[in-house]
């Protein structure tokens, strides 16, 4: 198989970097299938300076003609479909058509941010005066971004930083380069040289974007502690940051709840890109009276699944992206298994080539298990009992995480009055981990910073200026 090469793409011209070297491998076989070189800090502020640059007159870019250009750079997605889900599944794994609902989505989320409006604010309206409330564009914006959704996110970063007027540095994670690479490339054949550039790196590029005083902005997806670093970092200039981190959602199934109507959309939440999700369902509380049945149907689902190459028709199950993340899940199950846990399915590495892990329901767990306590972000679900609901919402609310969470049941009314006793940034009721263009999402505790998606998400990308106007 021919070998991707990773470049740099600095001011409209792809360069190679100066650091060191990396390779992507395939998480279904091992095999190397790109390369490249890291950029430099040199590189990273010849990228800044083109983002600079270009900002001058991207900024006076009338908002109907940047809405334009956004609407081309869909039209171009989706005749690269193909292109970039195929790159998609061999560097990070997920089946063919999870990683073309990924490309789907980018192209929705594109079109919605091209198309949302930013009203004029009036605070006041009088015979002696007016007062408006303008946004108006940041100026340098840093997307960095995770290897679990490379395409999506960096879409969700990039798209409604050009909608507000600003332009973009961005680097991926050095696992999934590959998609990142080939998306700018075809955002640089629409738009002008220097308004989107992106450069690779790990943790010395990311500490001089969180620190360099050419950046108005870092928006970050991935890791607390990562957030945290940066947020320490972006204090030389105080960037305006946005940081969606870990999250270790909870689900509570209410006594009430039909088991056959739900433990589809649970086991399909739980296991969206085979764990590997921020705001997947990650610890699930079931009371006791349907605890041994849901456990079953859940087990019966993992069951059916066929695990194996994203690439290869009928996978329903695609691997582990990386060698450190594997280790992480069979260390936590193994650890589960000591103390009690009951492995109802999977719970073994399958395949001799391949970070290969089989959707896995533990039961018999509870809080102080590590795998209930920390974020697996891998194919593994605890399922614990409990016997009342404030037993429930004291063991899903006893996390430092407060992404997302859920509420199962029958009654609507009874899942939302539970919904709110939940310290979390979302909740769904009788559905988790969906993510929209136009509702704001964003997490409290240890799990982030600000909001994405929506006018609200749209703002944070822009700086609030008020003109006061005697008539």
């Amino acid at each position: 198989m021919e070998k991707h090469i990773c470049q740099l793409l600095i001011d409209g011209q792809t360069v190679a970097g100066e650091g060191a070297p990396f390779e992507v491998i395939n998480p279904a076989d091992e095999s190397v299938i790109g390369e490249g070189q890291q950029a430099s800090t040199g590189q990273l502020d010849k990228a800044v300076d083109a983002a600079r640059k270009a900002f001058a007159n991207w900024r006076e870019t009338s908002e109907s003609a940047r809405c334009t250009l956004m609407h081309t750079i869909a039209d171009r997605l989706e005749t690269h479909a193909d292109e970039l889900a195929r790159i998609i599944v061999l560097e990070q794994g997920k089946p063919l058509v999870v990683a073309k609902g990924e490309l789907q989505g980018a192209v929705a989320w594109t079109r919605y941010n091209a198309d949302v409006k930013i009203p004029v604010k009036v605070f006041e309206d009088n015979e002696q005066k007016r007062i408006e409330g303008h946004r108006k564009p940041l100026g340098v914006v840093a997307s960095i971004t995770p290897w679990n959704w490379p395409l999506m996110i960096a879409i969700w970063h990039i798209m409604p930083a050009l909608r507000t007027g600003n332009t973009v540095v961005c680097k991926p994670s050095g696992l999934t380069p590959l998609n990142t690479l080939r998306l700018v490339e075809i955002i640089n054949e629409v738009l002008p040289a220097g308004v989107v550039n992106m450069v690779t790196g790990e943790r010395e590029i990311g500490e001089a974007i969180s620190r360099h005083k050419g950046i108005d902005k870092v928006i970050f997806t991935g890791s607390t502690p990562t957030g945290q670093n940066i947020m320490a970092n972006a204090a030389s200039n105080l960037k305006r940051l946005t940081l969606e981190l870990g999250g270790n959602d909870a689900g509570i199934v209410l006594p009430d709840a039909d088991i056959d109507a739900i433990a589809e959309a649970i086991f399909n939440t739980a296991f969206v890109n085979m764990g590997q999700t921020c705001a997947a369902l990650k610890r699930l509380y079931v009371h006791e009276d349907l605890y041994e049945a849901l456990c079953d149907k859940l087990a019966e689902l993992a069951q059916a699944q066929r695990v194996g190459d994203g690439l290869v028709e009928g996978t329903t199950f695609g691997p582990v992206q990386n060698a450190q993340q594997f280790k992480l899940i069979v260390d936590l199950v193994e650890d589960a298994k000591a103390r009690g846990g009951r492995v109802l399915s999977g719970g073994a590495r399958v395949f001799d080539k391949g970070y290969f892990y089989p959707p896995t329901i533990v039961a018999d767990v509870s809080n102080g298990v590590r795998l209930v306590d920390e974020e697996q972000f891998g194919p593994v679900l605890p399922v614990i009992r409990y016997r009342d609901i404030d037993e429930a919402l004291a063991m899903a609310n006893d996390c430092s995480f407060g992404l997302g969470g859920s509420v199962w049941s029958g009654d609507p009314d009874a899942a939302k009055s539970v919904a709110t006793r939940l310290e979390c940034g979302t909740v769904w009721i009788n559905n988790h981990a969906e993510v929209l263009p136009h509702a704001p999402f964003g997490g409290c505790k240890l799990s982030g910073v600000g909001v994405e998606f929506g006018v609200e998400g749209l703002l944070e990308y822009t700086q609030l200026q008020v003109i006061s106007m005697p008539k």
